[in-house]
């Protein structure tokens, strides 16, 4: 699928990693699992379903080794299990898991019967597993439950099964994306990476599913009031995004949550706002400080202060691209009670940034 650099634009200053992709952390695998059906409406069928379940495994053996953790919320008109104890202990046990609104519980019970698969020790423990939801009842039937036991278990397998590969992540209406709009175009799971001076790679996934068409903003220009009108009936004012970073960088909790939280100066790039019933919740994983086994201490110094700031920039870059990357992978899709979201029109698109920075 095209990414936002085929169309000729560069965001930012930082180099990307070898994929651009939140997989260029070493470790990281990303599985997805893609619903797109059918069904006549209850009782006869499940009803049309544009949604899945995407599962990002940080690293294999987090629960034996977890890894520092911290997360932001810029509004919270969403869910995101796990960020209360992620507060309290500043780690992560679990792979990240997302998916759409009305799965969220399914998709929280597979995940914990998956940890006590592979951790035998997990039921003589708990285990609080981190999922994090947006709303694609736009394009998808939610009056079903649309994702199986099945469905994240295939997921979970193929993200852990990449962990130890160099695999680009798919990109577009894949997974937990599948039916979810952004600034009035079709959208689903972005990402992209950065590598820093000191050698650090911070890589950036989003689930994006938020924004207002006119405020769509590429590389600073004006897009979305530039190009032809809406075709399809806008859905209802809403929205959100769940942004997962990760990166090889020696972070504490502390420092991952202030990553986190940079997440929406990247979002706000593209034309965000945040608006009053969309949810914007961002988590950071850092995988270069880690205790040698569960119950011990971090072993090393975290960094801090200034030395954080080109790691800032990273992910403010990252999470811009990212999104971008959403918009140019995911095409025209029709779904549920007729609706329909746009792709992004990259002919036009590639015409006007041209044109505009000359």
């Amino acid at each position: 699928m095209p990414r936002i650099r085929d169309l000729g634009v560069t965001i930012g200053t930082l180099p990307p990693g070898r994929t651009n992709s939140l997989c260029d952390v070493a470790g990281v695998g990303v599985g997805h699992t893609t619903l797109v059906r059918d069904e006549p409406p209850p009782p006869l069928g499940r009803g049309i379903a544009r949604t899945g379940v995407s599962v990002i495994c940080v690293a294999a053996d987090a629960y034996e080794r977890p890894v520092p953790f911290g997360g932001a919320v810029l509004n919270g008109a969403g869910e995101c299990t796990g960020l209360l104890t992620a507060a309290e202990w500043g780690l992560l046990e679990t792979p990240v898991l997302l998916t759409s609104t009305m799965q969220l519980g399914r998709v929280y019970d597979a995940a914990c019967e998956l940890m006590t698969h592979t951790n035998p020790s997990v039921g003589e423990d708990v285990v609080i597993p981190v999922v994090g939801e947006c709303d694609d009842s736009f394009l998808s039937f939610a009056g079903r439950m649309q994702v199986t036991k099945d469905d994240v278990r295939a997921a979970w397998d193929l993200a852990h099964d990449r962990a130890s590969t160099t695999a680009l992540c798919e990109e577009g209406s894949v997974g937990a994306g599948t039916g979810m709009s952004c600034l009035g175009f079709k959208a689903g799971i972005g990402t992209a990476s950065r590598t820093t001076s000191a050698g650090y790679t911070v890589g950036v996934l989003l689930l994006a599913n938020f924004g207002d068409r006119d405020r769509l903003t590429i590389d600073g220009h004006p897009v979305g009031r530039l190009l032809h009108p809406d075709p399809y009936s806008a859905p209802p004012p809403a929205g959100s995004c769940i942004g997962v970073v990760i990166t090889d960088a020696p972070l504490d909790a502390a420092s991952c949550s202030r990553m986190a939280r940079r997440v929406g100066l990247g979002l706000a790039r593209t034309g965000s706002y945040a608006s009053h019933g969309s949810g914007e919740i961002f988590v950071c994983a850092a995988t270069g400080l880690r205790p040698e086994v569960r119950s011990a201490a971090l072993s090393g110094a975290s960094l801090a202060g200034g030395s954080l700031d080109e790691l800032f920039a990273a992910v403010v870059e990252a999470s811009e691209e990212s999104v971008l990357n959403a918009l140019s992978a995911s095409p025209t899709m029709h779904g549920h009670a007729g609706h329909a979201r746009e792709g992004l029109p990259l002919d036009d698109i590639a015409a006007i940034v041209a044109s505009r920075s000359t």
